[in-house]
């Protein structure tokens, strides 16, 4: 069995089950042994870095994006319609996973202008391709107004869109509509340049994330 620690979660709740999906798996496995410790461990590190990690980080940068000059916190706390879009336009703009999935070229190709051997590994940078020009207009704007930012690529495409991207939704729609209203004078308690962000991972967001606000 591996050592990982997603795998000491599974041991530790066989052991001592609880009220949550992990235990859920390992119950189901007891019953219809069709998935491994292995595979179990595996699918409770995907629920932490896709249900957890993804969802943590983009409400970090969401607080900055609104907190930073020229401070569209105010705008959206006296219009709190504004929300919805703020959620998506977050979601574009700071896009949280950086890579979508890999692809290898069966036979050479031209991409964009970009000739790609046979053979050759192509990943999707997410950040690129929601700063598209012809899709987006002034893409490099964080902009609370724009109507049409839903059209992102942050959840995926295709096969591989993103399950959980109504939950996610969810969760940072309730969080900021939340904090706009119990926080009105939230501030920045540094320099937004100074803000430090992950550097070695794939998932992007603030590493630290350091506000002041009247309790």
């Amino acid at each position: 069995m591996t050592s990982s620690p997603s795998a000491r979660a599974a041991r530790l709740r066989r052991a001592e089950p609880d009220d949550d999906l992990l235990s859920g798996l390992l119950e189901a496995q007891s019953a219809d042994a069709t998935l491994s410790d292995d595979e179990i461990a595996a699918l409770a590190q995907l629920n932490l870095i896709a249900g957890h990690e993804t969802t943590a980080n983009v409400i970090g940068l969401a607080v900055l994006l609104l907190l930073r000059p020229p401070r569209p916190w105010d705008t959206v706390r006296r219009r709190p319609e504004l929300v919805d879009g703020v959620v998506e336009e977050t979601l574009r703009y700071a896009t949280v996973l950086q890579f979508g999935l890999l692809r290898v070229a069966r036979e050479p190709l031209t991409l964009a202008g970009q000739s790609i051997a046979a053979g050759e590994r192509v990943v999707l940078h997410l950040p690129a391709a929601n700063r598209d020009g012809n899709r987006f207009t002034d893409p490099d704007r964080f902009d609370v107004h724009r109507t049409n930012a839903a059209r992102h690529l942050s959840f995926g495409h295709g096969p591989h869109h993103c399950l959980g991207e109504q939950l996610a939704r969810i969760e940072l729609r309730t969080v900021l509509a939340t904090m706009l209203h119990r926080f009105p004078d939230l501030e920045l308690a540094t320099d937004p340049d100074d803000v430090p962000t992950h550097t070695h991972r794939v998932v992007h967001g603030p590493a630290r994330l350091l506000v002041d606000f009247t309790p």
